[in-house]
């Protein structure tokens, strides 16, 4: 149970770190922006003409300002996004989607709730009783203040949604919206609720924030060094993200007002003074406390203690050992990126890792002792130092004292760590046994016999855990090495092969395939609107198996599938003659108990189904009906009913008559190839209309230009046994009039 908990914070820590990368750039924008759009520093340098107002670069400062400060103030939508894609196992992409819209029906809810109650008022004002900062506006929606914990509580919640349902499976009718589609709208009804549900208990929950960051604040220095202590600690266990997340981001490391707005979080509050920089006399230190000292232990300490190791290096080894131990100091000075020194006496020497735990953790409380408030995006590097510190210049963020400081800690890491070294004889980087390679440890070398472990474990179970019905697609393809490429349509999977005789239509129909199409290379597997999930676990179960686990059982598969085949084909040439005779000796044919009319969707030439210049539909494997060559580019509902789908591509749709008919209608051949170009759709799924209403409008130029053919199924998808199709129109028919009956017969 520990590991699981351990390996799920893990996760959460590595989906923190999507959105924290663009932090750097918004803020070297916002750094430059307001560095060089500041009245003060052009006039102390004389740079009116290059930077003066109205001037090219002015003008591109201010819009550089404008761009960073809007990623700061829609942090908690990029968290949203961010976690949600990290915390995704497949189909990462429509996780996004999915945050988003949740992101969006959340704050709506809340929004809707707070006009309810009376706190946001017929105007749009706030009530005069609300208590200030407590609501503040998300993306145009005044909502609740809830901060990156909004984005995070969003991101969490739909990747849990979405591993749990982006293979779902529904009924037949609906199973259109199952898969990958079912996530977006399951999250929206969940965040709907989610919404509700934090309008009553965020309040609350804010006070706990608000207790919480007290705990830090209220314990002034000495809660600055446990921060600073307990952040380094866990490094190594890759959970430091999430401890100190909060701390930067949200109400936890604080809150102030900087011009006007409610700011919440250390590394906000920062960036908020910066754009407002004119009407700051000093940088709060209470702000930075969570980051300032990072700058003493990384430019100068952790170099100390590289020069250290190399010093305490052996003769014959110091030269490489010098120059591994140069890169990695040069990447912990510039950009603040402390692994590759850390992790190697980590490694070799976890004493040292607590020495610098402890040293590191003191350099957090001596900078907020010292007043220093210098900013930074990611880390504590030179880079950061020069925009943050050096260019806002000493008497707003007292970066002087960092270097006094800095060299400080530069002869204590030296001289502990040497003498450390040396007494105990740690391994560190030149001082390896003669049989030990030279190198820089990771933290892959730390959990390396874990992985080599677990990597066992899995191989052994990964024939185990295989998902046989993709196995049997994989089988009938002619195994993992012939398979170039997976995707699917609405109701095909769509496969590019190889070599296509080694294909096996027996084999691939024995999953519950209607049919088999084959296009040269091209391999089109009829299931239904239930092939996102098969596509999905297919492309899941390549993913897993190795060539040498396949091939064998693909050869045997295929021997066996080809007399399968051959007893199929064999049946198959006999079945018509048997049927002709059955009829004959039927007698009178039945007149049928119920007729359904179905009316062509569009003004053209109306056909049998069997003319359809595809083989799928014309040998009825997707359902039977007729075909419209249309003749104008509109396309109507055929009856009353509902939408039930529009397909991503606009080439297709689903509909369902009130009297319970499920059709498609399919506009020309390999469309969906078009990606919706030539489609203009005017309905939505789940819209109700009635016969006669625009459902979509064609460019039929465009189709007949593009498209192998623009002839039109139109098929009844569910077709029960005691149903057949009869064809009333055969030539030229208007939008609305008959084109074929549903007949009902007895069973």
């Amino acid at each position: 149970m520990k590991d699981k908990i351990f390996g799920v914070l893990q996760r959460v820590g590595r989906s923190f770190m999507l959105p924290i990368a663009i932090l750097p750039v918004a803020g070297l924008l916002l750094g430059l922006g307001s560095s060089f759009t500041n009245n003060t520093t052009i006039e102390t340098y004389g740079l009116q003409w290059l930077l003066g107002d109205k001037t090219i670069l002015h003008a591109l400062l201010v819009i550089m300002n404008a761009v960073g400060s809007a990623i700061f103030d829609n942090l908690p939508l990029i968290f949203a996004v961010g976690v949600a894609i990290g915390m995704a196992k497949k189909e990462k992409e429509v996780s996004a989607l999915s945050a988003v819209i949740a992101y969006f029906v959340m704050n709506v809810s809340i929004n809707a709730m707070l006009k309810i109650s009376g706190k946001i008022l017929a105007d749009g004002s706030i009530a005069k009783d609300v208590l200030d900062g407590t609501i503040t506006s998300v993306c145009g929606i005044q909502s609740l203040q809830m901060g990156v914990f909004g984005g995070i509580i969003v991101g969490l919640g739909v990747a849990a949604l979405h591993n749990r349902f982006y293979k779902i499976e529904l009924p037949n009718a609906l199973s259109f919206f199952g898969g990958t589609r079912f996530v977006p709208i399951i999250s929206t009804v969940v965040y709907l609720f989610v919404g509700i549900l934090m309008y009553f208990i965020w309040p609350t929950v804010q006070n706990g924030i608000y207790a919480l960051g007290g705990v830090v604040t209220g314990t002034g220095y000495f809660g600055t060094l446990l921060f600073g202590i307990i952040k380094r600690a866990l490094i190594p266990f890759g959970l430091h993200h999430v401890f100190y997340m909060p701390f930067w981001q949200t109400a936890v490391g604080g809150t102030m007002e900087v011009a006007g707005h409610m700011v919440e979080g250390g590394q906000n509050i920062f960036f908020a003074q910066l754009a407002d920089s004119a009407n700051i006399a000093h940088f709060s230190a209470d702000a930075t406390r969570y980051f300032s000292g990072e700058f003493i232990f990384m430019i100068f300490g952790l170099p100390g203690a590289a020069l250290a190791m190399y010093k305490c290096a052996k003769p014959e080894k110091k030269k490489q050992a010098g120059s591994l131990l140069l890169s990695a100091t040069l990447a912990c000075m510039f950009t603040g990126i402390t692994e590759p020194l850390e992790f190697s006496f980590l490694f070799v020497a976890p004493a040292l890792f607590a020495v610098q735990v402890v040293l590191a953790g003191s350099a957090y409380m001596i900078a907020h002792i010292l007043n220093i408030a210098v900013g930074l995006t990611f880390s504590g590097g030179l880079l950061d130092f020069f925009l943050f510190g050096i260019l806002q210049g000493n008497e707003k963020t007292s970066w002087m004292l960092v270097i006094p400081v800095g060299i400080v800690y530069f002869l204590l890491y030296y001289f502990i760590f040497s003498f450390l070294i040396k007494k105990f004889d740690f391994k560190t980087p030149g001082r390896e046994d003669d049989d030990t390679e030279t190198k820089l440890y990771t933290k892959a070398d730390v959990n390396e016999r874990k992985a080599a472990k677990d990597v066992k474990n899995s191989d052994e179970k990964a024939g185990a855990v295989a998902d046989e019905f993709s196995q049997t697609i994989s089988r009938g393809l002619g195994g993992k090495a012939n398979i170039s490429d997976v995707d699917c349509c609405a109701t095909r999977l769509r496969i590019t092969v190889i070599d296509p005789d080694k294909v096996n239509d027996a084999l691939l129909k024995s999953t519950g395939a209607s049919g088999v199409v084959h296009k040269g290379q091209g391999v089109q597997i009829i299931y239904g609107p239930r092939v996102t999930v098969i596509k999905s676990d297919l492309e899941d179960y390549l993913a897993s198996v190795t060539e040498e686990h396949f091939e064998d059982d693909a050869a045997e598969n295929n021997t066996a599938g080809a007399d399968e085949a051959k007893n199929e084909n064999a049946a198959s040439d006999k079945a018509p003659e048997s049927d002709v005779k059955a009829e004959k000796e039927a007698g009178d044919v039945k007149e049928p108990t119920s007729t359904v009319i179905i009316s062509s969707p569009m003004t053209g030439i109306a056909a049998d189904l069997s003319t359809a210049p595809d083989e799928a539909f014309a040998s009825k494997m997707m359902g039977d009906g007729a075909v419209v060559t249309p003749e104008d580019g509109v396309v109507v509902a055929p009856e009353d009913g509902t939408v039930l789908f529009v397909f991503d591509t606009k080439h297709a749709l689903g509909f369902t008559t009130d009297s319970g008919i499920g059709m498609i209608i399919h506009v020309g051949i390999d469309t969906v190839k078009l990606e919706g170009k030539g489609f203009d759709v005017q309905v939505e799924a789940g819209c109700h209309v009635n016969k006669g209403d625009v459902l979509m409008k064609l460019d039929l130029d465009y189709l007949k230009a593009n498209a192998p053919s623009v002839t039109t199924p139109v098929i009844c998808t569910e077709l029960k046994d005691n149903q057949k199709i009869r064809l009333i129109t055969d030539g030229p028919i208007k939008a609305g009039e008959p084109l074929y009956a549903v007949d009902t017969y007895e069973k």
